[in-house]
Formats: C-alpha cells, structure tokens, sequence
C-alpha cells in the first residue's frame, strides 16, 4: 500500500512538471506510468489521467495567470472551438488505426520538439507574426475560433495531447509568446478535461482517491515548475519545452513500434 502510494505521488509530480512547463496534457505521462505500474486498466488510466489534468491544470494556469501569462478571452474561443473540433476528430479517428496515428503524432512532437529546440518562438514566428494581423476583435475572435476547432479536430484524432496541440496553434498560429501560450493552453487544457472526465465518471472509469493523490501531487509539482517557468528566460525555456516534446515525442513512437 505504501509502495502503491509512492508510485502515485511520484507519478503525478512529475506529470505536473511537464505540465507545468509546457502545457501540455498529463495524460501522455500519467496513462502509460499507471497502466504500467499501477495495473489500472486502460480506461481507468484515461479517466485517472483526466482528473489529474482537471486539479493540476486549473492549479497550474492560475499561477501563470498571477504572473500575467494568461489570455483569457482568446482562451475561451479556443475552447469552444476545440469542443466542437473533437466529435470531427472523433469520427475520422474511429476509421485509423491506434498506432498511425499515435505514431504520427510522436513524430509531430519530435519535428515540432526540434524546431523549437533550435529556434525559439519568436524567431520562428517573426514573418508569421506581420502575416496574422488582427485588424477588428471580430476578425480575431473567428481567428482564434477556427484555430480551436483544428485544436480539437486534432485531438480527437490523436486522443491525448491536447493542451500540446493548444499550445502548438497559440504559438504557431497565432504568435503567443512561450510563456503565455503555456498558460493559456493550460487553462484550456482543465476546460477540456473536465468534460472529458464527466463522461468517463458516468461509465465508472474514474477511480476517484487515486485521482486525487495524483492531482493532488501533480498540482504541487505543476506549480514548482510553473513559477520556475515564468521566471526563466524565453530562449532557455524554448529549450525545455523542445526537449520534453522531443522526449515525448519519442516515446510515443517507440511504444508504437515494440
């Protein structure tokens, strides 16, 4: 039971620090770490995980929020966007095979990992930027909107990795600084996982003390790496996030393959 325990904590501070540092979604730590070691079943692992994302994301986002690095407007576009995107994504997704297409997004994280490891946002970014500009708030709104619906469609298709793909478009799409994308798209991120998480809850998916050890942990770990996040300097932290998407992005394509 104690060994049980430790597992848990260790498991969830650690998917909380990747969360925290990229905005990305816990379930592509959390789902494999307890499926593996816990021996939950793959679907009490998703819906353990979205629990997770739901108390570690809203801890992790207000941190961000306090340093000013949440777009709340264009996150909640975004949302409903990507709420509506996710039954598109859905739908094809049921017609591809399991290891396509995660083995297409891990090498989408790796290619994307790279590119930011070796470039950063704003340099990346600086053409784009003069491209995507927002001359009316109606013209960004729709923007921002059809952004949230690619965000969704993809996934839908990929499954995990949502706040991953949110912080993709925020930065890709529409110029956000690593910084604010991060705490934007982790916002996003709890909005998305608590709807997630209702509907596993319902099919009795949700194993409820284990999510909240694990949230609970992942909050902790997710705030440490928050606050270090906010203070470090873009370029450095454009170094992070490359590494962990590459990392990520790695294993998600050896799993794949083995």
């Amino acid at each position: 039971m104690l060994n049980q325990l430790v597992t848990m904590i260790s498991i969830g501070m650690f998917a909380g620090m990747v969360t925290g540092l990229t905005g990305a979604s816990a379930v592509m730590v959390v789902v494999p770490l307890v499926n593996l070691l816990l021996g939950f079943s793959v679907h009490e692992s998703i819906g353990v995980s979205l629990m997770v994302d739901v108390i570690a994301s809203l801890a992790i986002s207000y941190t961000y929020y306090k340093h000013g690095n949440v777009d709340l407007k264009s996150g909640i576009w975004v949302a409903i966007g990507s709420v509506l995107g996710a039954q598109l994504g859905a739908i094809f997704a049921a017609k591809t095979s399991e290891i396509s297409l995660g083995g297409a997004f891990g090498t989408f994280l790796i290619l994307t990992g790279v590119v930011i490891w070796r470039k950063g946002s704003r340099e990346i970014l600086g053409k784009i930027g003069k491209v995507m500009k927002f001359k009316t708030n109606s013209r960004r709104i729709v923007i921002v909107f059809i952004s949230g619906l690619a965000v969704g469609v993809m996934t839908g298709i990929f499954g995990a990795g949502g706040g991953a793909m949110v912080f993709l478009i925020l930065v890709f799409v529409l110029s956000f600084p690593i910084h604010l994308a991060v705490g934007t798209s982790t916002l996003i991120m709890a909005i998305t996982a608590s709807s997630g998480m209702i509907g596993y809850a319902l099919q009795r998916s949700v194993r409820p003390i284990a999510g909240l050890i694990l949230g609970a942990s992942a909050a902790f770990g997710g705030i440490v790496s928050a606050k270090f996040a906010n203070e470090v300097n873009e370029k450095v932290l454009a170094k992070i996030v490359g590494a962990i998407f590459m990392l990520l992005g790695a294993v998600m394509v050896i799993t794949r393959l083995v």
